[in-house]
């Protein structure tokens, strides 16, 4: 079946809530079977009965991919539950499967033909999205399978409805990109993916995303900033900034990723409640722009983080992947954001067994590990993807790219990045719930994770801990004070003004008492802030140096209280001040009900 353009000439994407008429906004293609087994089209006017109403169905959503594939998907989402479907992450009870796919690496696509077999076999309506329909539209899994491609995800409603009614629908072809302010329900509704751009400038002989994403386009300033506002009001509390690489955000629109970051920064709230990630990008659209960069990276409502592929340690192999910079551009990058980001952490990719990899290029590759010491290195096989120009070239043995990838594996898991943070004092924001349930997961400025147990409450505030121990992957830590929504930060400060981590104590005694960046009215003396005042006391509810919330059960909710130590801490009141008049009444009610029951005692046993 052929792509199917828009029928409507210079239709744009429905409205939220709004339905096209279906011959006007969807190309179908109705099939019926003959007595001979042959497929004959019916005209777009006979649509067949459908044995349930539009919109009431439960529709089973899998994403494979990166974070903007899961981007796509929580939109699809949202206007499918707009619509009244159910979203479920139950195959066999869904109506319909939807598969976002990728097509980065052989395996994911493996996955996902074994995941449309299993629909197959189960006769199962199918839509297939994501970038390996975009990219393979021919693939033989894909025949008989609706379709909606990377820029097409606005109507997938439409398709859903059709594929439901038994047609086949394919919608690959796009020109605008779609709105931000579609209906979006989020996996983890703390956190945000915001889309800055589709496609790249690049053109990597190893990559099918850019046959699926194509060129680069990105979304204007105005739309992102209106955007960041929007989920703000929502309560999200982190950003991720996605795209297939943020660094050549707006080379098509004439502004480039400084300008809109700058723009971002100053719409997130001034409580450093909401903190920015910035997502991955390229050696080459960075290294004009280092200094920029790191000044935003040093903002406290900006995470110091950033994902920068290598992919290679040797020269030759990044020229056979036309990946358009050298090894000593990318040791740039590492060295100017980490001499001028305090706690800058860096992460990388690396691809083992590269066509013509020889064992001279691979050891300049773990050489570049070793020295660098990542505290995150995400390492791959080399998979030949089709229609690519490396899937032509000369093949490492598979034997040796397997002992290379375990080799460098080995090497970066000897690390350990963190060591030095035991007994720090750190800032955290809370967004999600450990795989143990148990732990609540938090992350540093440095985007170090860690893990802590508190109530449920606690996810989507941001807290101070004290790191008690390190592992490999991530920290544990003890809450020790909530920070309440009026504590502010100051955003012309490179990192936090007011806090030494290394002695625990107020370190601005220079600045001027009572300012938002120093420590308060009451710790002031003659000369600024006394040197051993804790810091911010002010601003942040204090529970003390001991952690109030390590050994209470992660059930406790709000409302309740709990003996811990020779403190009873009432979670209801944590940040919020004393009790009100309903508490008093309350409790009033109470000690008076006691009173009466002992008197009636005291009666009768007289």
């Amino acid at each position: 079946m052929e792509d199917i353009e828009d029928l409507l000439v210079g239709a744009g994407a429905a409205p939220a809530g709004f339905r096209l008429p279906i011959t006007a906004a969807v190309g179908i293609n109705p099939i019926k079977k003959k007595k001979n087994n042959k497929l004959e089209p019916l005209s777009l006017l006979q649509n067949s009965s459908t044995p349930q109403v539009p919109g009431t169905q439960t529709i089973f959503l899998k994403t494979f991919g990166c974070s903007h594939n899961q981007s796509d998907s929580e939109y699809m989402a949202g206007q499918l539950s707009s619509f009244g479907y159910a979203i479920s992450d139950n195959a066999e009870g869904a109506d319909l499967w939807l598969i976002n796919t990728c097509t980065v690496k052989s395996p994911s696509q493996s996955a996902m033909d074994t995941l449309i077999s299993k629909c197959k076999t189960a006769k199962k309506p199918l839509v297939v999205a994501g970038c390996v329909p975009q990219g393979s539209r021919d693939l033989k899994e894909l025949e008989g399978v609706s379709i909606v491609g990377v820029q097409q995800i606005d109507r997938v409603v439409e398709v859903v409805e059709e594929t439901l009614k038994g047609h086949e629908v394919r919608l690959l072809n796009r020109k605008t990109l779609p709105s931000l302010d579609l209906p979006k329900v989020r996996k983890n509704k703390f956190v945000e993916i915001l889309p800055i751009n589709v496609g790249c400038l690049g053109a990597c002989t190893y990559c099918k995303t850019k046959h699926a994403r194509g060129h680069l386009g990105s979304y204007t300033v105005d739309s992102l900033v209106g955007r960041v506002k929007s989920v703000v009001d929502d309560g999200v509390k982190e950003i991720w900034i996605s795209s297939e690489d943020t660094g050549a955000y707006g080379r098509d629109i004439g502004v480039n990723l400084p300008i809109l970051l700058n723009a971002i920064v100053a719409a997130l709230p001034s409580n450093g409640s909401t903190m920015l990630r910035i997502g991955m990008t390229n050696p080459p659209y960075i290294l004009e722009h280092l200094k920029e960069i790191a000044e935003i990276l040093c903002h406290p409502c900006v995470y110091s983080f950033l994902h920068v592929p290598v992919q290679s340690g040797s020269d030759s192999i990044l020229t056979a992947m036309n990946r358009e910079y050298t090894v000593g551009e990318f040791r740039k990058v590492v060295d100017t954001l980490t001499e001028l980001v305090p706690g800058m952490q860096i992460a990388t990719d690396i691809i083992c067994g590269f066509p013509g990899e020889t064992d001279e290029d691979f050891t300049e590759t773990v050489d570049l590990i070793k020295e660098c010491k990542f505290s995150q290195v995400h390492i791959s096989q080399f998979y030949p993807r089709p229609g690519t120009p490396a899937a032509r070239m000369k093949k490492v043995a598979s034997n040796i790219v397997k002992k290379r990838s375990r080799e460098l594996t080995s090497v970066f898991e000897s690390f350990t990045p963190y060591n030095g943070m035991e007994g720090k004092i750190e800032r955290i924001w809370i967004t999600d719930i450990a795989t143990d349930e148990i732990h609540l997961v938090g992350h540093t400025k440095g985007y170090v994770q860690v893990l802590v147990i508190g109530p449920e409450s606690l996810l989507g505030s941001s807290v101070t801990v004290k790191i008690t121990s390190v592992g490999r992957w991530s920290v544990f830590g003890d809450v020790i004070e909530i920070l309440n929504e009026s504590h502010s930060v100051d955003k012309k400060t490179k990192s936090s003004p007011c806090f030494d981590q290394e002695q625990d104590t107020c370190a601005c005694s220079e600045e001027k008492c009572g300012q938002d960046n120093c420590c308060g009215q009451d710790n002031c003396g003659p000369d600024g802030c006394n040197s051993d005042a804790k810091c911010g006391q002010n601003d942040k509810n204090v529970l003390g140096n001991e952690s109030l919330l390590t050994r209470r059960k992660p059930s406790l909710s709000v409302g309740e209280s709990e003996e811990i130590g020779n403190q009873k801490v009432d979670i209801r009141n944590v940040g919020y001040g004393d009790w009100d008049v309903v508490d008093m009444v309350l409790v009033g009610g109470i000690v008076m009900s006691l009173l009466t029951i002992a008197a009636l005692v005291f009666y009768m046993g007289f």
